[in-house]
């Protein structure tokens, strides 16, 4: 075999290599819980995780009646028990897998499209941006969901920053006192705690206060 032959085998082998560990991130997985309505539980093997669903924002738990309106609606689109298969992009900073979660149809573009969730806009990279834009304008138009308020309610990004922004002036925590979520002692705790004005206790700025307690 002619070198120039040998090294374009050998340019073609790598090429494949380099490509095998995108090809390997498509993963089964289990329902084990919903958590809101863009972040869910499951499990692999012995291992539960949780997954933040990739390229959508749905709104936070405090956005009533909507953030319980994406929950509900991820909870009958994906009951415990319901096999999925994960499409991973990355993992975020706290540790949570970030997925297009795939059962029957594509549950992070169906919320879009029926107007649980917004296109996340800033995380659009990994998925395919011009169908969650398509399928947001077509909710809008129709009026689903979080755009039954003309314009779309306060977007879920905004929302949070809003939240951030609102903290107390002078750095002081309700009651004088910081906790830790480990020393908490159930996740119902950690929620109230939160509801009391503990934001700090709420990391990723999704309403939940503690999530690993659960």
């Amino acid at each position: 075999m002619a070198r120039a032959d040998v090294l374009l085998l050998q340019a073609a082998l790598a090429g494949i290599l380099m490509l095998a560990p995108l090809q390997a991130q498509a993963q089964s997985a289990t329902v084990v819980s919903i958590g809101d309505g863009d972040t869910i539980r499951v499990r692999q093997g012995a291992r539960a995780i949780t997954v933040r669903l990739a390229c959508i924002d749905a709104p936070e738990t405090a956005q009533r009646p909507y953030g319980q309106q994406a929950r509900s609606y991820l909870q009958q689109r994906l009951p415990i028990g319901r096999p999925v298969t994960l499409n991973v992009k990355t993992t975020d900073r706290y540790g949570r897998t970030v997925a297009e979660v795939v059962s029957d149809i594509n549950i992070n573009l169906a919320l879009v499209k029926d107007g649980q969730a917004f296109a996340y806009r800033q995380y659009l990279g990994g998925c395919d941006a011009k169908e969650y834009m398509d399928a947001e304008y077509r909710a809008s138009r129709r009026r689903y969901g979080v755009w039954q308020v003309p314009g779309g309610i306060t977007r879920p990004w905004d929302f949070r920053r809003g939240r951030r922004s609102a903290a107390i002036p002078d750095g002081t925590t309700p009651g004088g006192r910081r906790y830790r979520c480990n020393e908490i002692g159930s996740y119902p705790q950690a929620q109230h705690l939160l509801a009391q004005g503990h934001s700090y206790l709420d990391g990723d700025g999704d309403g939940q206060a503690c999530e690993a307690l659960r």
